[in-house]
């Protein structure tokens, strides 16, 4: 098979419709050879039953139930069961252009390329709030800086996981998603896409940004607070220092001591910035604050696991 597209989900199935119909409209010549595989990681609502309600009019789906929560473990399993010789990704609120499955079908062997990543476009519920500019389009999976086709060489400019694909192949080479990084169910934690990518470029392996590869990504309200921004950095950074650490022997209760002045700084600089700097730029600098918040949580949480005193 030439393709399987994979969509995790959970407790999306009203959204998940949404995406299914995208994925049913896509266009491909009749002599590829496709599937979509949705993987339900551990759900309680009615997604299985939205899921079969298409099978029985589209031959192309197949769904997947993977118990143990987060979303790595449910990429995983995606991966295992996948038919296709290329892997792609999207989400439960994403919305692939037509001309998805082609594009990237088609820049991923010009290019040569063993994985890829493209162009996320927001759908807003309501419009942005003055304070939320580009800057922060990467918290929300939104990727709009560039439409043109070039190598990712810099690991941080990895693809976001509404629009990625992969040869299949490499995760022999590469291993396969990081089950201690990623969302699990309401945590909103990350790092799993960019750390897989990470893996493949230091596997000295090509992946290419294909800006005609094109997704609509849904933003609901709920995502457009301070509040949202402020759990999600927190949740992330305190899942990145468990799961990677932060060098430095000089320590208390686990958190080096060369953080803190940082951190003192970080959040004088965000006090400041209330009064002194633009909306965007003074959040910028509360989400800092909320970075070495997270990162001291993580630390703790692994010093009491590793049963230090």
């Amino acid at each position: 098979m030439d393709a399987s597209i994979i969509v995790c989900t959970y407790n999306r199935a009203e959204s998940l419709k949404g995406t299914l119909a995208a994925l049913a409209r896509l266009e491909s010549p009749p002599t590829r050879t496709w599937e979509v595989v949705v993987v339900d990681n551990n759900s309680r609502d009615h997604t299985r039953q939205v899921v079969e309600a298409v099978q029985k009019i589209w031959p192309h789906l197949r769904y997947e139930f993977e118990p143990a929560q987060g979303l790595s473990h449910a990429r995983n399993r995606g991966i295992a069961q996948a038919a296709g010789e290329v892997i792609l990704f999207t989400d439960d609120d994403v919305l692939p252009e037509p001309d998805w499955l082609e594009t990237t079908l088609a820049g991923l062997k010009k290019y040569g390329a063993d994985a890829s990543g493209g162009y996320i476009a927001p759908i807003w519920d309501t419009p942005p709030p003055n304070w939320l500019t580009e800057r922060f389009y990467g918290f929300l999976a939104v990727r709009t800086d560039r439409t043109d086709d070039y190598f990712i060489t810099d690991t941080g400019q990895t693809p976001f996981g509404a629009n990625m694909a992969f040869q299949k192949n490499i995760f022999d080479q590469v291993g396969m998603f990081d089950t201690s990084r990623g969302r699990k169910g309401k945590v909103l934690a990350s790092g799993e896409d960019s750390e897989m990518f990470e893996r493949i470029l230091a596997a000295g392996l090509k992946v290419a940004f294909l800006g005609s590869s094109r997704v609509h990504h849904k933003v609901e309200n709920f995502r457009l607070t301070k509040r949202y921004f402020r759990r999600w950095r927190m949740q992330t950074s305190r899942n990145l220092a468990i799961s990677r650490g932060v060098p430095g022997t000089r320590r208390v209760y686990n958190i080096p001591l060369f953080l803190l002045p940082q951190f003192l700084r970080a959040l004088a600089r965000a006090i400041a910035g209330r009064a002194t700097q633009p909306p965007d730029e003074a959040f910028n600098r509360e989400m800092v604050v909320c970075h070495f918040l997270g990162t001291f949580a993580g630390l703790w949480q692994a010093r009491r696991t590793q049963g230090r005193p």
